[in-house]
């Protein structure tokens, strides 16, 4: 066992769109190539022991761009959970439902729902946003992404630094690891050194 090992990992699958374009395809086919790469790291996490994963699917802010993209990261979030279902895991999909973006389809997965006997936790940001999650609170006075625990690292995939509104409230104290390669050209490498990444760092939790 590494000296740090993290027990929630956040995700946050950037650059299909870049890697589309770079194979010559429309930008919206490349969410559907993140499919693959996102069932693989999660049976490598489980396997590792990991407890718990969070991937950041779309923002409200995503719906801003032209039709033909949003329709087709709707899709893939919904053909998602549709491979997550065979899996031994416990979704919980976290998101804006009163929007016109939240597909129906995932309603149902807005409580937590054991597939196969249940195991890792896997959170699904869906039309999510931050001003969204700090502003509607339950009528328990809780926030909707209260149910989702803090996350010790995130590993966001795509070269871009920065977090994109992932979860403000559980991403305090999270170690941030960057992958320069987009997400569809996913390796099981990039997950293991992201482990190895977080294994070095000095994890105080401001003590």
């Amino acid at each position: 066992m590494t000296k740090h090992f993290p027990r929630h990992i956040g995700i946050i699958p950037d650059g299909n769109r870049r890697w589309a374009r770079e194979h010559g395809l429309a930008k919206q086919d490349g969410y559907g190539y993140g499919l693959e790469p996102g069932l693989r790291l999660l049976r490598t996490a489980r396997e590792q022991g990991v407890e718990e994963l969070t991937y950041y699917g779309f923002t409200v802010d995503n719906c801003k761009r032209p039709a033909e993209q949003f329709q087709s990261f709707q899709r893939a979030c919904v053909e998602a959970v549709d491979l997550l279902s065979r899996e031994g895991a416990e979704l919980l999909v976290i998101g804006n439902r009163e929007s016109k973006c939240f597909p129906e389809a995932l309603a149902p997965y807005t409580v937590r729902t054991a597939f196969h006997g249940g195991g890792i936790k896997v959170n699904f940001l869906v039309n999510y946003g931050w001003k969204w999650d700090l502003s509607h609170i339950r009528t328990d006075g809780k926030p909707y992404s209260d149910q989702i625990s803090r996350m010790d690292l995130i590993i966001r995939w795509g070269g871009m630094r920065r977090l994109s509104g992932f979860l403000p409230i559980q991403s305090i104290y999270s170690d941030f690891c960057v992958i320069d390669r987009y997400w569809p050209d996913y390796e099981d490498a990039d997950f293991f050194s992201a482990l190895d990444w977080y294994a070095k760092q000095d994890v105080t939790l401001g003590g």
